[in-house]
């Protein structure tokens, strides 16, 4: 489907610093990734109805083809696994835990949107493109059960 898909490192495209940020820059996003995927299963455990558990779990599958996706790129480029761990804590009450969520996809769009800038792959390019166009259609879900959910504890 893709057919840059293989030998992402291309020396005479990019220069080793560049190379060196954008690897640096995906495995941020793959752990950002994953933190993402832990932390909408504890949301979606915590809402408060089935629609906004469905809604959160539809959310947390485009999080988990995100970091597949992430995570191929990262291989290709550096023939080794990433080392993925948990970079941020989800908070323990569902409407911290959405004010939270919507804070970190907002951030995430201008940092995906950066990486899709800096990268001359076209593959890349695209994908950090669609994941940023994601995160913010993420970001207006949390965003509106937030306000509900704010509402309802006056």
């Amino acid at each position: 489907m893709y057919p840059y898909l293989y030998n992402f490192a291309d020396p005479n495209r990019q220069s080793s610093i560049q190379s060196d940020k954008l690897i640096r820059d995906i495995e941020k996003a793959i752990n950002g990734q994953y933190s993402a995927i832990q932390c909408y299963a504890k949301l979606a455990k915590m809402a408060p109805t089935d629609r906004e558990r469905v809604q959160i779990l539809e959310i947390r599958n485009d999080e988990i083809k995100h970091y597949q996706r992430f995570t191929q790129i990262y291989v290709n480029l550096t023939g080794m696994q990433p080392d993925v761990k948990v970079t941020e804590e989800c908070p323990n009450t569902y409407v911290e835990g959405l004010e939270y969520a919507l804070k970190d996809e907002q951030k995430t769009v201008d940092f995906y949107l950066d990486i899709a800038d800096e990268t001359n792959n076209p593959y890349i390019k695209e994908v950090f493109r669609r994941a940023a166009a994601d995160e913010q259609n993420h970001a207006v879900w949390f965003l509106y059960y937030f306000i509900k959910n704010k509402r309802a504890e006056l």
